[in-house]
């Protein structure tokens, strides 16, 4: 079957990180496992997630800039074979994309670094200023994401067979839409696992993106 497209999730796929809503509560010496594990289970929304952390943030530091936020991100580096990836897929004519429920500062810039086709991603409402007001509207729902995947298909003309998602948690299996194809690169939590295993999807344990690719075009290696 062709492969048309693919969609990459990015914190913990092409950037090699745990979360970018994390990496602000290390800045911050914050912590969320209460709110990420009501958040797992579907018992508050995206929106009463994103606001609660930001509560958090300015509980520490009142006025938050923009600059603050980016500072989060400083030692953040792609996961290996990311840029010969996605060159690759490109090279080939294929359509990339980034569809990611994290930090739009930082999944924005790694999506210029990497030129993909396009992306979406979450983010925050600032003043005039620059500084941090709340969380700004949900565009990719962590536990649905295939609806950006699906209006990715539907403005692209793309046929869901001819398409591949790749995602490192169990709510990324969620891009998995009609005929599309799913792919489970190096799983964050054990959930992650158990989830990947039980849709019995292929799973990819080792941290270089490289090794998507045999997958991807029936034993082709990428070197």
């Amino acid at each position: 079957m062709p492969v048309d497209a693919v969609v990459f999730d990015c914190d913990g796929v092409l950037i090699d990180n745990i979360s970018s809503w994390w990496a602000i509560h290390e800045y911050f010496g914050t912590r969320n496992e209460e709110m990420l594990e009501k958040f797992l289970n579907k018992e508050i929304t995206e929106e009463e997630f994103v606001n609660h952390d930001v509560e958090e943030w300015k509980k520490v530091q009142s006025k938050i800039h923009m600059d603050d936020i980016m500072r989060c991100y400083s030692g953040v580096k792609l996961m290996p074979g990311a840029r010969e990836v996605i060159k690759e897929l490109q090279s080939k004519g294929i359509f990339v994309a980034i569809v990611s429920s994290g930090v739009d500062l930082l999944i924005g810039t790694i999506a210029n670094m990497l030129k993909v086709d396009d992306w979406a991603a979450n983010g925050f409402e600032w003043d005039e200023d620059g500084y941090l007001i709340k969380g700004a509207p949900t565009k990719v729902y962590s536990h649905d994401k295939g609806i950006m995947v699906e209006k990715l298909i539907r403005i692209n003309n793309l046929k869901s067979k001819n398409v591949i998602s790749v995602g490192d948690s169990s709510t990324d299996l969620s891009m998995k839409v009609g005929e599309s194809k799913f792919i489970g690169f190096n799983p964050a939590r054990e959930r992650a696992v158990e989830e990947f295993e039980k849709a019995r999807v292929s799973i990819v344990y080792n941290r270089d993106l490289r090794d998507l690719w045999p997958i991807m075009f029936d034993g082709e290696i990428l070197k």
